[in-house]
């Protein structure tokens, strides 16, 4: 688990930051195909990813970029590929939806609701047989929380034990529908108890309380002990996508939410509780900033991918 708090706070800053800026691009006509804004959730992924290794694997959804930085990708090979552009880490191919680095243990993104919730499961099953102590995390939304492949994958992943961390962002909207539209009982994580594994409801825009779950849950994984079900309460900032007239909420709740800012929460904690300078804090955000906005530079100057290369990454005949 990372010691350094500012370590913890860039994180935090290089996805919100990302975001922002690939938003700006976005609205400037720069950005290829749609965008699915992280924004709001930055504790979430920095908080679980906080707790594992390169030999760890994650699977991501369709709002995965926090995800990504969070586990270790490189942000100008990530930006690139957001980009669609040949330097991208998949080369352009994989695009805003679909990015992946094995190396790390970053398994990708998956646009399929739910889709990557098996694929988790998979993933862990591999690491159980190796027996060396890895450990899988499938991160999804609420919605995915009522699709068929939630039940089939906590049900075999408690008869099995395997060592798998199921994160569910509940950021209170599948897409356009609103959670409460769609369930009887709010809280996703009780439902763990019918499959015989533990679930824990945690505020997902408190850093350090992620932390402290996902700590929990990935050394319950690795002392061979099974799955644990994480919901996350958080709120996406954004609409299901940058342009999302957003006519299924108010802007009275947009705020409420905002207000309990996960980046505002854990600079406070740095100026109050740890007795960080605020000249050094704004050293650092004014560092990522430049950091960011290099990397799509770096995206806006780079080639696409020609056709020649288009079934080099094909393995079938």
């Amino acid at each position: 688990m990372t010691q350094d708090p500012l370590e913890t706070y860039r994180k935090m800053m290089l996805i919100r930051e990302c975001e922002a800026q690939l938003n700006e691009a976005f609205a400037k006509n720069l950005f290829p195909g749609y965008i699915h804004s992280y924004l709001g959730q930055e504790a979430c992924a920095v908080g679980v990813c906080d707790g594992l290794s390169d030999t760890d694997t994650i699977v991501s959804n369709h709002r995965g970029r926090g995800h990504y930085l969070a586990k270790g990708m490189a942000l100008k090979p990530m930006v690139a590929e957001m980009f669609g552009k040949a330097t991208g880490i998949c080369g352009g191919r994989g695009g805003e939806m679909h990015a992946a680095d094995p190396a790390i243990g970053v398994l990708g993104g998956n646009g399929i609701v739910g889709g990557g919730l098996p694929i988790a499961a998979g993933a862990a099953l591999s690491a159980q047989m190796d027996g060396k102590g890895a450990v899988s995390v499938a991160f999804f939304g609420d919605g995915a929380s009522n699709n068929g492949s939630f039940g089939e994958t906590l049900n075999v992943a408690a008869a099995w034990k395997l060592p798998l961390i199921l994160v569910c962002e509940n950021n209170l909207y599948a897409e356009m529908t609103p959670l409460a539209q769609t369930v009887g009982q709010p809280d996703i994580a009780l439902r763990a108890a019918g499959y015989g594994l533990p679930g824990e409801v945690v505020d997902g825009n408190d850093v350090l309380a992620v932390k402290e779950a996902a700590g929990r849950a990935i050394a319950r994984a690795r002392a061979g002990e099974g799955p644990t079900l994480l919901e996350l309460k958080t709120y996406r900032w954004g609409g299901h996508f940058e342009g999302d007239p957003r006519k299924y909420r108010t802007r009275e709740e947009e705020a409420a939410w905002k207000e309990r800012c996960p980046v505002a929460r854990y600079r406070a904690v740095l100026l109050d509780d740890r007795g960080i300078e605020e000249a050094r804090i704004a050293e650092l955000e004014a560092k990522v900033a430049a950091e960011v906005a290099e990397a799509i530079t770096f995206a806006l100057e780079s080639p696409l991918p020609v056709a020649e290369t288009a079934l080099s990454k094909v393995f079938a005949a």
